[in-house]
C-alpha cells in the first residue's frame, strides 16, 4: 500500500522551490509513496493543499517556510527540512518522513515536530574548515547540541589548524549508527568502511544541526540492506585494510598514496617522449619531445618530496607538511633518494608532533603554532639532520643497491623476480605486498625499472589465475565464486590484486600458496627477460601507451604463464565442491523401502 505524503515547500526563490519539488517527486516512486505538493515561491503563497489532501496524508513534510504553516498539519506527524537537503538528498528526506509513519500522531498526543523520530543512536562526526579555526569548532558544538536535543549520543572529531582533536577511535566508529562529515575541506573516509557517510558543509551543521543528523540517520537506515558485488566487496576490503593500518605502516602508506599519481604522470610523460622520439619525431618536432621529458623529469623530481611531506602529514597533520617537504627535497638533492625521503618524513612528523604536544602557549597565541612555530623550527631541525647526519650514509647505501641491481646476472634476476612476485601474492594488498610495491616504485627514481614490471605482472596474476580457474575447473568453486570469476578477470587486468581476496578468504590454505606460485613465475620470467616499466600502475592498460613497458610480447607471456600456473595449482590443491541436490520422490521412496526391508 502506498503512503500519502503532504509536502509544503517555501523558499526565498521560486526556482529553488521547483527544484525541491521535482527532486522529491522523482524519488517518490522509489519510496512507493504518493506526494501532494504545494509551493510557496519568493515569499508569495501559491495554491495551498486542500483539507481533503491533508487529511488523506499519512505524514507531512515541510521544506523551509515559517513555523505558522505547521498549524495546518496539527493532526499529522511532521518532518521539517531545508530546500537544499530536499534538492540534494530527496531520498533521505522521504525516508525520514516515512519513518514517522511508524509512530503516528493522535489528536490527544500529536507527534512533536523533530528532525528524526529515532532516538538513542550513536553518531560519530568530523568537522573541518579551510582555516581550521572558527567554523571547525562552531560546527562541532552545533552538532553536539543538536544530538543532545534529539536524544542521541555523538562523538565529534575536529580537524583544525593544529591537527585532529578528540580523535575517533576504532571502537567509536564500529559502534556508530551513522557518520556525519561536516567539512569544507577533503576528509579521508577510509576509516569509515562499511558505514553510511553523510557529507555536508560546516555552515549546514552550524545552522541546521538537527536536519543534518536526521538525514545522516535516514541514509544509514536506507543503506543497511544493500549488497555488494565482487568489485564493491574488493573496494570495501581495501578501505577496511586502509582503516586498520596503524603506526609506521599507516604513515608510510599515506605517503605512498599521495606520491603514486605523481610517479604515474611522470612515467607516462617520459614514455610518451620515448615513443615520439623513437618514431623520428625528435628530428621533426624536438620541442614536443623536450617538453614531455621536462614534464616527466619535473614529476620525478617531486615525488620524493611528496612522499616525505605526506608521511610527515600522516604523523603530525598539516604542521608536518613543510618540514617533510623540505626534508624530502634535501634528500633528493643530496643523493639520498627515496630512502632519505622516507627517513626525512618520519623525522619531520615525529619532531613536529613532539613539539605540538609539549609547546604550550597562551590561548591568544596558540594560532601561531601551526603556521609559524612548528613549521619553522621543524624545518630547521630536519634540514640540519639531513645535511649533516642522514644524507651522506643513506646516499652511499642507495648508490650501492642501484649498481648491484643494474649489474645483476640472469640467475639473480630470476631470484629477485620470484621473491617480489611471491610477496605480491602473499597478502594481496597487505603489508608484505605493499613493501614489494613501494620498493619497486621507489627504484624508478634511480632508473631501475625492471622490478616495477615484475611486480605489476605478479600483481595481476592472482585475480587472472582465479578467473581462469573458475572457467576451466568449475567444480572447484561454488556458484557465487564462478559468477565472480569474470569480475576478477577485469580487476586483474587493471592490476588490482585485491580482486583475489574474496576467494582466498574462503580457502586460504589452498588458494594463497597457488597464487604465490603463479606470481613468482610471472615475476621471475619478467625479470629474466629484462622487461622494464616506466609506470607503477595501470596493468595491461599501461601497455597501450607506447614505450611505457618494454618487450611487450614477453611481458604478456609472463603474465599468461603466471595465470596458467595459478589455475593449475588451484586445480591440484582445491577439492571439488559438493553441491547437495534435493532428493527426488522416486529416490526417496526407494530409500525408504530399503530401510524398511533391512529393519
Amino acid at each position: 500500500m502506498k503512503t500519502n505524503i503532504a509536502v509544503s515547500i517555501s523558499c526565498s526563490t521560486s526556482a529553488h522551490a521547483r527544484m525541491a519539488a521535482e527532486a522529491l517527486q522523482a524519488d517518490a516512486s522509489l519510496k512507493d509513496c504518493i506526494l501532494a505538493i504545494e509551493i510557496h515561491g519568493a515569499g508569495q503563497p501559491g495554491t495551498l493543499l486542500s483539507r481533503s489532501e491533508i487529511d488523506a496524508a499519512n505524514v507531512a513534510v515541510l521544506v523551509g517556510g515559517p513555523v505558522e504553516l505547521e498549524g495546518r498539519f496539527a493532526s499529522k506527524a511532521v518532518y521539517r527540512t531545508r530546500a537544499s537537503e530536499a534538492i540534494q538528498h530527496p531520498g533521505a528526506v522521504l525516508g525520514a518522513a516515512l519513518a514517522l509513519v511508524e509512530k503516528p500522531a493522535t489528536p490527544d498526543a500529536p507527534m512533536t515536530i523533530t528532525a528524526q523520530a529515532v532516538e538513542g543512536k550513536h553518531i560519530v562526526a568530523i568537522t573541518s574548515c579551510p582555516t581550521g579555526i572558527a567554523h571547525t569548532f562552531m560546527a562541532a558544538e552545533a552538532l553536539k547540541k543538536a544530538a543532545a536535543a534529539l536524544g542521541h549520543e555523538i562523538h565529534v572529531e575536529t580537524q583544525g589548524s593544529v591537527g585532529a582533536k578528540n580523535t575517533l577511535t576504532e571502537e567509536d566508529i564500529a559502534a556508530a549508527d551513522a557518520v556525519v562529515i561536516a567539512a569544507d575541506t577533503n576528509v579521508d573516509l577510509a576509516r569509515f568502511a562499511g558505514k553510511a557517510v553523510y557529507s555536508t558543509g560546516t555552515k549546514a551543521a552550524m545552522h541546521h544541526g538537527k536536519d543534518v543528523i536526521a538525514a545522516a540517520l535516514s541514509e544509514a537506515a536506507a543503506s543497511q540492506s544493500m549488497g555488494l558485488s565482487l568489485a564493491g566487496n574488493v573496494e570495501k576490503i581495501k578501505a577496511e585494510r586502509s582503516a586498520s593500518r596503524t603506526g609506521i605502516y599507516k604513515h608510510l602508506m599515506t605517503g605512498v598514496s599521495y606520491m603514486l599519481p605523481v610517479v604515474v604522470a611522470g612515467g607516462l610523460s617520459i614514455a610518451l617522449a620515448f615513443a615520439i622520439g623513437g618514431a623520428g619525431a625528435h628530428i621533426q618536432h624536438p620541442a614536443i619531445v623536450n617538453a614531455l621529458e621536462k614534464i616527466g623529469g619535473a614529476a620525478f623530481g617531486l615525488f620524493v618530496a611528496i612522499l616525505s611531506a605526506y608521511v610527515a602529514y600522516s604523523i603530525a597533520d598539516r604542521p608536518g607538511i613543510a618540514p617533510g617537504l623540505i626534508g624530502g627535497i634535501l634528500a633528493q638533492s643530496l643523493g639520498a633518494g627515496f630512502l632519505g625521503g622516507i627517513v626525512a618524513g618520519f623525522l619531520a612528523g615525529y619532531i613536529v608532533k613532539f613539539m605540538a604536544e609539549h609547546i604550550h602557549l597562551p590561548a591568544n597565541l596558540e594560532g601561531l603554532k601551526p603556521v609559524l612555530i612548528l613549521p619553522f623550527i621543524g624545518s630547521i631541525i630536519v634540514g640540519l639532520l639531513m645535511i649533516f647526519v642522514i644524507a651522506p650514509p643513506v646516499g652511499i647505501a642507495l648508490t650501492s643497491v642501484t649498481h648491484w641491481l643494474n649489474g645483476m646476472r640472469t640467475s639473480n634476476a630470476i631470484v629477485i623476480g620470484a621473491l617480489l612476485g611471491a610477496m605480491m601474492a602473499f597478502d594481496m594488498g597487505g603489508p608484505v605486498n605493499k613493501a614489494a610495491y613501494t620498493f619497486s616504485t621507489a627504484l624508478l627514481l634511480s632508473h631501475v625499472n625492471a622490478p616495477m614490471a615484475a611486480v605489476m605482472a605478479a600483481g595481476m596474476t592472482p585475480p587472472l589465475g582465479l578467473a581462469l580457474a573458475t572457467f576451466l575447473f568449475r567444480n572447484r568453486f561454488d556458484e557465487e565464486e564462478r559468477e565472480a570469476g569474470s569480475a576478477a578477470f577485469v580487476l586483474g587486468l587493471a592490476f588490482i590484486t585485491e580482486g583475489a581476496i574474496p576467494f582466498a578468504s574462503r580457502d586460504p590454505l589452498r588458494v594463497i600458496p597457488s597464487l604465490m606460485i603463479g606470481s613468482a613465475i610471472a615475476g621471475a620470467i619478467s625479470m629474466a627477460s629484462g622487461v622494464q616499466s616506466l609506470v607503477p600502475h595501470g596493468g595491461v592498460f599501461a601497455l597501450l601507451i607506447p614505450g611505457a613497458v618494454t618487450h611487450v610480447a614477453t611481458y604478456l607471456i609472463a603474465i599468461a604463464a603466471g595465470a596458467c600456473v595459478t589455475a593449475g595449482a588451484l586445480f591440484i590443491l582445491k577439492r571439488p565442491v559438493v553441491i547437495a541436490e534435493p532428493m527426488t520422490a522416486t529416490l526417496a521412496t526407494a530409500s525408504l523401502a530399503s530401510s524398511l526391508s533391512k529393519g
